[in-house]
């Protein structure tokens, strides 16, 4: 399940791929329209109102897993862009409109991604580069993503049912490849919310890459079935990667993770004098 962080304003509103659609947290939709301290408890009086009423915007809604303020996955309710707009039919305020000609352009936009993938990939390069990227980091992150893909694909073909699955398959990959779980990653870099990926080096990025494309290769070669496996091809692959970073650790005499934040890193060389490395 692809998850993202939309903007409204500069407030964020968290939206999940699902049916093929974008669908958005409720709760972030009504906190933006009415500027409520609670405004879990606003849609919960709200949606109380609205069955009272005998009103069908509550069956628009779906209890979709996103991320909470402190990371974990939480269910939440969600809508898709026509349930979205009911809601804000039922909320009294001045940003329904501006909010909803947003809404709109958000939902095209997906319509456009689903008929041609390349304005997807082109925008999301776009957002890398907005950020400070180097144009050489954005390749690796996208082919990254590219490989992802295709392991998850595999993953979901040969047995792999839920997200929980995916979750144990992926911390298989990275303890063989870094020695270390992803969230044990996430400590060590000091992140919460954010994307780890978004936040490795060239070297991290590489060996990421190398775990999961060498997994995905044994699935296809062994023509791997059911989640022990798939766990067992998991490690296989990791090692393969590991054994890599172990090697060059060796060589370059210093460990490949690293609790540095790569964005943050290369804005302290885009301050360097000229001539300094």
């Amino acid at each position: 399940m692809e998850t993202r962080i939309a903007v409204f304003k500069g407030k964020g509103i968290r939206k999940t791929i699902h049916k093929g659609e974008w669908w958005f947290s409720v709760v972030d939709v009504c906190g933006i329209l009415t500027k409520s301290v609670d405004a879990g408890a606003y849609w919960r009086k709200l949606k109380e109102r609205l069955k009272d009423e005998g009103s069908e915007v509550v069956t628009f809604c779906h209890g979709l897993k996103l991320k909470a303020p402190d990371g974990k996955l939480r269910e939440t309710d969600c809508a898709d862009t026509e349930g979205i707009f009911r809601i804000i039919q039922s909320v009294p305020s001045s940003k329904a409109e501006p909010f909803k000609r947003w809404l709109a352009k958000v939902g095209y936009e997906r319509v456009q991604e689903i008929e041609n993938p390349e304005l997807a990939i082109k925008r999301t390069r776009m957002l890398y580069k907005l950020k400070g990227y180097s144009d050489d980091w954005i390749e690796k992150r996208m082919r990254g993503i590219a490989i992802r893909e295709e392991l998850t694909d595999e993953w979901q073909n040969r047995g792999a049912q839920e997200k929980k699955d995916y979750e144990i398959l992926t911390a298989e990959i990275s303890k063989a490849t870094f020695g270390i779980t992803p969230s044990q990653y996430k400590k060590i870099k000091r992140l919460k919310r954010e994307n780890l990926r978004d936040h490795m080096d060239d070297f991290e990025l590489i060996f990421t890459m190398l775990g999961e494309r060498a997994t995905t290769e044994i699935h296809r070669t062994e023509d791997s079935r059911g989640a022990p496996k798939l766990k067992s091809d998991a490690k296989a692959g990791g090692d393969i990667a590991g054994n890599a970073r172990k090697q060059l650790e060796k060589r370059i005499k210093r460990p490949i993770v690293s609790k540095d934040n790569f964005l943050e890193q290369s804005k302290k060389v885009k301050k360097l004098p000229k001539g300094v490395v």
